[in-house]
């Protein structure tokens, strides 16, 4: 994804990227072992026993109190993730989250589930809303998270993101930006991306940029920098392709205006020729 083209005219202002992907927490389901004998098939939420939607509750009411220890219980020793994280950088980087969006809501559906050899598999939609205060002008964070889960016992074993798309907002008059980007590509597959502002600008002056990143456990702890240029138009227009190996990227597009800044990032998922439709 290197052929997506960055701005060749910058400016001084370097805004902050960081990805909260699984930190903004698809949190587990506890199964009972009488689920077990169902059979392999994803079957629809309202068909879930009572059990599994009352936990769903309760994860969410540990992680809307920021009680770290008792959302890790949900996680095994040997918990795995495709983006690479483990316990130990999960249990980091809520931390991290956490301080910074003390004012967080975690809200979980699940969509379906299944029987899966000795555990089940299950599919949730989170979604997230956060606050803060930054230099005394308000931030908001609004993100959606779809991930699958398998589950042994009472454990998460294994967790990969579907589909993730997290808005920041700051400042008194941040721009309304509508993003267009696939959600997932094939190997050397040429796509569009689009960041445009929806309202008038007026005389104000438009700054943007684009940033694509691998996915990867640094990106959900360490910030990274944008360089913005000047815009003449009312958005970012950009055309890339896709590397030549399947894995996970983040493409951000951040836009700033008089009063505000928005920042939306969207995971492009490159699958390889063989693997699904793109969307």
């Amino acid at each position: 994804m290197r052929h997506v083209s960055l701005p060749s005219l910058f400016t001084p202002s370097r805004p902050a990227v960081k990805h909260w992907g699984l930190l903004l927490l698809t949190l587990g389901l506890v199964v009972g072992g009488e689920l077990m004998s169902q059979r392999a098939i994803a079957a629809p939420p309202e068909t879930a026993p009572p059990q599994l939607k009352e936990v769903l509750t309760k994860i969410d009411a540990a992680a809307n109190s920021k009680n770290v220890q008792n959302v890790l219980q949900f996680y095994s020793p040997n918990f795995t993730h495709t983006d690479g994280l483990t316990r130990q950088t999960l249990e980091q980087a809520l931390t991290q989250l956490w301080k910074q969006y003390p004012n967080i809501n975690y809200r979980t559906e699940l969509k379906s589930w299944q029987t899966d050899g000795r555990g089940i598999q299950a599919e949730t939609v989170t979604y997230i809303t956060g606050t803060q205060t930054v230099n005394g002008q308000p931030s908001k964070l609004n993100s959606t998270l779809q991930s699958r889960q398998r589950f042994e016992g009472q454990k998460i074993i294994q967790q990969e993101v579907v589909s993730e798309r997290s808005q920041i907002t700051s400042g008194e008059n941040p721009p309304d930006v509508k993003i267009n980007v696939p959600t997932q590509v094939r190997v050397g597959q040429e796509f569009s991306f689009d960041a445009i502002v929806e309202e008038p600008l007026g005389s104000d002056l438009l700054l943007g940029s684009v940033l694509e990143e691998p996915v990867k456990p640094s990106g959900y702890l360490n910030p990274t920098t944008v360089d913005l240029e000047l815009l003449t138009s009312g958005g970012i227009f950009k055309v890339g392709r896709a590397p030549n190996t399947p894995n996970n990227h983040w493409i951000s597009a951040v836009l700033v205006r008089h009063g505000g800044m928005t920042m939306v990032t969207q995971r492009l998922r490159v699958v390889a020729n063989s693997g699904g439709s793109v969307k």
